[in-house]
Parts: structure tokens; C-alpha cells; sequence
């Protein structure tokens, strides 16, 4: 019965999207606003048609309905109950609904606000989201069907939605059970997050061509999209630094980023939304950079849907991807489509979405900005050729030749270093105008601050030229942020006569977006010595152990002292755990236990390190292999990781940082649009 129903509430769902779109069409062309208003509810309709669904599939997952596919694939009965939800999204159907659902959320959520002001808007933000919406259900229910179920058809077990003539309904005694990779906490909350990240920039989408459609070229689609772009960056961001952590916990390779070709489908808009970030402030400053802030959104949405192609289509490995699937050519049909109307909206508007003022001195703020968004789009480049490359190797060549990490750290490291030093100065050059003298007064005392940390750091720590390089814009950038929250607190306390921290804390809540991206410049300053550290220091080194015998590396000795294997047939898992006391310069400091989990269910190998982790460094000990007699031998892979924990730390305040630059001040209806060029009168008095 739950499987007729959840797909049965999915058609439905279908439907209902389709009728939004006909309806918000007829609506807006026939200015009829009783058809607008019954788009908006059939919208608004699709959020709980589809939590049916989600609901449907999630019962199912719970209550072991091994007779159902996708049921079988990711779930068993050893399994808790917690894993058997977040099965959910562990598979590639299962994660289609989650999207869908995620997105019927967040279009319904941005249809409920006060229209008044902008009425216009509103069809085509709906046209915009039903249409993704229907492109999601769609794949859901005609390709990849969670609600598929096993026939017993002449002898054979075949998976179909309705039952095959002579059939009878075939149940597994047990399922697959989820691969135990995605059974880690971070795996759990990281493909939330990163959806989250990616149907939150539908929103900003979907206003940029109900802007281009009406014709409203000012920057009121950017206000209103503010936050929707501010969260979203936070999904995405969060879910990019929890895939990391996930890497570094369960992968056994000693890192956190290999520049798999599925990281970098999530990473490529995040740099675009990123870039968007920064460039749309030109334009509400200064009203410039209209075309761009345009290609940037349209680009976003269209990285946003081909890494989910990349992903579930199977044209790439990685351990990241699901299997291969049917779905790839309807996904890549879409993103071109839709790529191909957003561009010609754009050439269209073309002449409407000329600057107001222009860029005057190159080194004023916004010259800046979009030197800033340059860089972006060069590691843009970088990224997306090695993504495409080994396909078109393969199309042209009959071999797929992959690119690897070498390639991608050469080509980006250089990019990385200039935007670095672009933090540093552009919160100090002006809207406008500024000149070398003004930022060479602005700037020398955090200069030669961090030119002393530099030099503190080539006597004590390293003669390495790159990293010392990378200290050094590091040092900058923190020095010269915290310079800026200095000077404005010490200014407004001069001028209020407050104390200095009253003065930092009210300076801070009224200029949010301001001061939470400094705390994001600092917190990224963090994560970068975490990867300068793991990247130029790390070492390594491999060793088969006897009883007793010890393994050095880096001033650290590690002990080989046991081994112990066991069932835990209630979890479904089999244990097997080393012990290794650790000594650091002769002294004994603890004693790590890497183990090895084989999952029965999946007959699978789970790595689990052992850690010890201090602001210094990490290490990180794996067991690799070990004799089936009793404690005869065991052999570990050991890595030492200096500084990899800013990574982290630096991940956290950066989460700190985007959630108070996001956080709800002011309704963005209460503020004024800056009224384009183009405008014409009338246009100007509808929008006010």
C-alpha cells in the first residue's frame, strides 16, 4: 500500500508542478492575477505532496521492505534506525526525492513572502522553480523510481514498478545494507548539506530571469535573493568542509581533498557563488557589473545541475559517484536548455543592464572586486577542464586519461596566492577611487607586522620559500582585517563615547554583511595554514610490525603492542583493533587503537585511523594488514599531518562568520532599489 501511495502522491506532484507553470505563464502574459494567485497555491501544493512521498519511502525504510528495490540496496536489518532514514539519500534514487523535496521547500518558502512591491516577479519565480521541480520529479518517477519493487518473473527475480503478467512479489530476506563509507556522521550530514547549498541558489536564479523578463534591470531582484545567496553559500560551504572531514576520517589515504572529479563538481559553484557574492556589492554600490552579476547567477544554476550530472550520470569515477544510470543525457539536455535560454534572456536585456557609472581608477574598491572575480573564474577554468578532460580524451581518443592532483595544485596555487593578497588589500581601497599612496598609508603597518611573523617563522619553523610565501599573505591578511576592526571600533568610539568593546559589538551588528565577511577573510586565513601545513610538510612512512617492535617518523615512535578481531552480529560488523603506544621525543603520550570494520551485510571494509591531534599536527595511524594468527604481526601506514588542524578550526569560524553576515537584520522590502538607467517611468513607478 505505501508503495502505490508514494508513487501515486509523486505523480500527482508531477502534475501539480506542470499546471504551476501553464498557470503563472497564463497568468503573467494575461495579466491575470487569479491565475498567478492559483499557481502560487499549486506551488505551494507540491511541499506536502512530496513530504507524502519522502514519508512513504521513509516508512518503508524503516520497516525493512526488502520486496522494494531501493529498499534492498540500502538498507538491512542490522542497520539502526538512524541510518535506515539517512538511507534516504544514499542512493541514487532516493537522493533525486531528496532533492525534489528540498526544493519544493524553498520555492513554496520564497512564495509565501509579501509580493506587493513586486508583484511581477512573482509568475516567473514560479515558472523558474516548477520548471526545475518538474525536471527532478520527472527523473524520479519515470527514471530512477524509489518505489520500484522485485518480481518473480519465470523463475527470475526482475525489478519493475507494476507487477509483469505471471509474477508474484518476490522479498529478499535481507537488504545490502548502506556502504559502510556513507554510514560515517559526516556522510550523513554532508549530502544534506551540499544539496541544501545547491537548490538554495535556485532562488537567486529564478529572480535574475523574472528580472530579465519583466525588464526590471535594477538592483531590487539582488536585494531580495541577499540572504537566499548567503545561506546558500553556507550550505554549500558547510557541506564542502564536511565532505573533507568525511575524506579525512574514512578514506585511509591521510588527506582531505584529492581533487576528486565529484569534489570539484560541488566545489565549481561554490567558486561562481562566491564570485557573485563579492560582485553583486558592486552593483549595489555603484551599479556596475550588471551583465556579470547576471552570467554569474545563470552560471551557478548550470554548475549546480551538471554536478549533480557529473554525479549520478557515472561518466566519472570516483567513490563519490553513483552507479552508472540512464539519467545523463536528460541532465546535460537540461543544463543546455536552460544555459541556452538564460543567455539569449541576457542578450536580450543586453542594453538595459548598462552600468550606471564607470570604473575610474583600477585601484578602487570595485576594480578590485572584479579582479578578485577574475581569479575566481581562472581556478573556474582550471577546475572545469580537468573535470571534462578525460571525456574528451575518451570521445576522441578511446581512452580516458585522468588528470590528477599534480595538475590542479600547479595550475591553482599561483591564483590562490593573488587572491590572498587581494583580501589584504581591498578592504582598504575605497568605492570609487583610490591610489598606490593612499593603500601604501593604509597598509604598511600590517605589512611589516606580518613581514616579522615571516622572519620569526624562517628561524624557528621553515626555510621552505613557498610556504614561507604563504605565511607571509597569510600574516597580511589577518593584520590588516583586524587593523579594520580596530580603526572603525576606535573611530566610533571616539565618537559615541562608548567603551571600545560596546563600540566593536554595535559597529558590528549594524554592518553584518561587512564585518561577518572579515571574520570569514580571517577564518579562511585559519584553514590556509592548515593546508599549507598538510601540503608542504606532510610525511609518511609504511611498516609490517612484530609484537613490540617500533616505527619512527617525525620524532614521533610507535609501539606495535596487540591485536584483537570480534563479531558484533547485533551491528552486523566485524572489529578488528590494534594497539599502538605512542612515544614523542622518548616520552610516552598515549596510545592510539586504528582498526579495520567489515561490514556483513555489504561485505565491505570500513578504515578507521587513529588520531592524536594537537594545534601542531596530526598523527594519523592506519592499519593496513595484519596475520590471521594471534598477534603475529600487523602492518600500518603512518602519516604526519603538521598544522592540519587549523583546517578545522578555521572551518568553524568561517561558519561562524557566514551565519552572522546572514543573519535577518532588515527586510529587504523595507530598502530602496537603486532605480537603473534603463528604466523606463513607468516601470519606475510599478516597482515602487
Amino acid at each position: 500500500m505505501f508503495v502505490e501511495f508514494g508513487y501515486g502522491v509523486l505523480l500527482v506532484s508531477f502534475l501539480v508542478a506542470i499546471y504551476s507553470i501553464f498557470a503563472a505563464i497564463y497568468g503573467a502574459t494575461n495579466k491575470s492575477a487569479s491565475m498567478v494567485e492559483s499557481a502560487r497555491r499549486a506551488m505551494l501544493l507540491t511541499f506536502p505532496l512530496l513530504s507524502l512521498s519522502a514519508a512513504a519511502l521513509v516508512y518503508l525504510l524503516v520497516n525493512n521492505h526488502f520486496e522494494v528495490s531501493f529498499v534492498y540496496e540500502v538498507t538491512s536489518r542490522s542497520m539502526p534506525t538512524y541510518l535506515k532514514v539517512t538511507a534516504w539519500w544514499g542512493g541514487q534514487a532516493g537522493s533525486l526525492l531528496f532533492w525534489s523535496w528540498l526544493l519544493s521547500a524553498f520555492a513554496s518558502a520564497v512564495t509565501i513572502r509579501k509580493w506587493d512591491r513586486d508583484i511581477e516577479f512573482l509568475p516567473w519565480v514560479i515558472v523558474i522553480c516548477s520548471t526545475t521541480l518538474v525536471f527532478f520529479v520527472g527523473m524520479v518517477a519515470f527514471y530512477e523510481n524509489p518505489f520500484t519493487r522485485f518480481w518473480l518473473v519465470g523463475g527470475n527475480v526482475e525489478p519493475h514498478l507494476f507487477a509483469p503478467l505471471n509474477a508474484t512479489l518476490f522479498t529478499a530476506d535481507d537488504g545490502n545494507g548502506l556502504n559502510p563509507l556513507l554510514r560515517h556522521p559526516g556522510m550523513v550530514i554532508h549530502p544534506p548539506m551540499l544539496y541544501l547549498g545547491f537548490v538554495s541558489y535556485v532562488i537567486p536564479y529564478a529572480f535574475a530571469m523574472a528580472a530579465l523578463i519583466t525588464g526590471r534591470t535594477d538592483d531590487r531582484w539582488i536585494r531580495l535573493t541577499r540572504r537566499w545567496s548567503l545561506w546558500a553559500w553556507l550550505f554549500l560551504s558547510f557541506g564542502l568542509v564536511l565532505g573533507g572531514r568525511w575524506a579525512y576520517d574514512v578514506l585511509g589515504w591521510g588527506g582531505y581533498w584529492g581533487w576528486d572529479p565529484v569534489e570539484i563538481a560541488a566545489f565549481m559553484p561554490w567558486l561562481t557563488g562566491t564570485a557573485f557574492l563579492h560582485s553583486v556589492m558592486i552593483q549595489e554600490k555603484r551599479g556596475l557589473l550588471k551583465h556579470w552579476n547576471m552570467i554569474l547567477v545563470i552560471l551557478t544554476y548550470a554548475l549546480v545541475v551538471f554536478g549533480t550530472f557529473l554525479t549520478r550520470s557515472g561518466v566519472l569515477s570516483s567513490v563519490h559517484a553513483f552507479a552508472n544510470s540512464p539519467i545523463g543525457p536528460l541532465f546535460m539536455g537540461f543544463v543546455s536548455i536552460s544555459l541556452i535560454v538564460s543567455i539569449a534572456l541576457v542578450i536580450w536585456r543586453w542594453p538595459d543592464l548598462r552600468g550606471e557609472t564607470e570604473m575610474k581608477s583600477m585601484l578602487s574598491r570595485e576594480a578590485l572586486f572584479l579582479l578578485n572575480n577574475l581569479l575566481f573564474m581562472s581556478v573556474l577554468v582550471v577546475c572545469f577542464w580537468g573535470v571534462i578532460f578525460p571525456l574528451i580524451s575518451e570521445l576522441f581518443t578511446g581512452q580516458k586519461v585522468t588528470v590528477g592532483p599534480p595538475f590542479y595544485e600547479r595550475a591553482t596555487a599561483p591564483l590562490f596566492a593573488a587572491l590572498m593578497f587581494l583580501m589584504g588589500v581591498a578592504p582598504l581601497s575605497a568605492w570609487g577611487h583610490s591610489t598606490l599612496q593612499t593603500l601604501g598609508r593604509s597598509m604598511w603597518k600590517s605589512a611589516v607586522a606580518a613581514v616579522v611573523v615571516t622572519g620569526i617563522l624562517f628561524v624557528t619553523y621553515t626555510k621552505n620559500i613557498i610556504a614561507l610565501v604563504g605565511f607571509f599573505l597569510i600574516a597580511l591578511v589577518i593584520f590588516v582585517t583586524l587593523q579594520e576592526f580596530w580603526r572603525a571600533a576606535r573611530a566610533r568610539q571616539r565618537a559615541q563615547k562608548e567603551n571600545f568593546l560596546t563600540s566593536l559589538s554595535r559597529l558590528m551588528g549594524r554592518n553584518r554583511r561587512r564585518y561577518g565577511g572579515y571574520i570569514i577573510h580571517i577564518s579562511m586565513m585559519l584553514m590556509a595554514i592548515g593546508i599549507l601545513g598538510i601540503e608542504l610538510f606532510q610525511t609518511s612512512t609504511q611498516g609490517s610490525l612484530a609484537k613490540d617492535e617500533q616505527l619512527n617518523i617525525s620524532g614521533y615512535t610507535l609501539q606495535y603492542k596487540e591485536l584483537a578481531s570480534w563479531d558484533d552480529r547485533g551491528e552486523g560488523v566485524n572489529y578488528t583493533r590494534a594497539v599502538v603506544d605512542v612515544y614523542k621525543d622518548g616520552e610516552y603520550i598515549g596510545e592510539l587503537n586504528p582498526r579495520i570494520d567489515y561490514y556483513f551485510d555489504s561485505q565491505q571494509n570500513m578504515t578507521i585511523p587513529g588520531n592524536r591531534s594537537t594545534l601542531n599536527d596530526d598523527l594519523y595511524v592506519l592499519l593496513v594488514d595484519w596475520q590471521p594468527v594471534s598477534n603475529a604481526g600487523a602492518t600500518f601506514k603512518v602519516y604526519v599531518n603538521p598544522l592540519v588542524n587549523w583546517l578545522w578550526i578555521g572551518s568553524l569560524a568561517f561558519m561562524v562568520g557566514i551565519i552572522f553576515a546572514a543573519w535577518p537584520d532588515r527586510d529587504p522590502a523595507e530598502e530602496p532599489a537603486r532605480s537603473g538607467v534603463a528604466r523606463s517611468s513607468k516601470q519606475t513607478s510599478a516597482a515602487d
